[in-house]
């Protein structure tokens, strides 16, 4: 792979790591929130206008537990990332602390606004690189980046990582045809993280 011109990284993952969380989300529906895609006066709302999903939460702590082949896989395309992007890795300590999600889109759901993950409210101001994974093959489906100019399609395995600032402004490619699966989360920084969250939650 050539270093990415507009930040994000590409690769791909075992399918059946996929199917398996697939069966994850699917095992522990009844745990399932629906989506919350935007701030109101600072505090998450729900608009199905502007994200129509189901999202599963998983606690960090879990993460490599339930899904360690996927950790596996997800470090070392941070790692290939690295690679062409060396000084995102020499700025401050950072891991994944923050809960990740397994999201389910309907057909005609999405992320449907425009949304970039660090906003620098209190919520998500330790965010410093985004991943995802596709979970499932949607052809008409996928990801757009607004100042990239750019679209990715929803392949089942195909991994992104790129920076958490307005920079990647973003928004789902939105489906009439077909469900889609995703799992995402956010690289973080940890001594922001652990000034904004109480120490118990690491």
């Amino acid at each position: 792979m050539k270093a990415p011109k507009n930040l994000i990284g590409q690769w791909y993952i075992e399918k059946s790591i996929c199917d398996d969380i697939i069966t994850y989300f699917n095992q522990n529906k009844k745990y399932t929130n629906v989506g919350v895609g935007a701030e109101k006066d600072l505090k998450p709302f729900v608009d199905k206008s502007i994200k129509d999903s189901l999202d599963l939460q998983v606690g960090s702590s879990n993460f490599d537990v339930c899904f360690k082949r996927y950790r596996k896989s997800l470090q070392a395309c941070l790692k290939e990332y690295f690679k062409f992007f060396e000084h995102a890795n020499n700025i401050n300590k950072f891991d994944i602390h923050e809960d990740f999600q397994i999201q389910y889109y309907p057909v005609n759901g999405g992320f449907k606004k425009w949304h970039f993950e660090n906003t620098g409210t209190e919520n998500n101001v330790f965010r410093h690189l985004v991943f995802m994974t596709y979970l499932n093959d949607v052809k008409d489906g996928g990801t757009e980046f607004l100042y990239q100019n750019y679209k990715t399609k929803a392949e089942k395995g195909l991994t992104l990582i790129w920076p958490a600032a307005w920079t990647h402004t973003h928004k789902g490619i939105i489906s009439p045809t077909k469900e889609k699966y995703i799992i995402t989360g956010w690289y973080a920084f940890e001594s922001v993280f652990r000034a904004l969250v109480p120490v118990k939650n690491l």
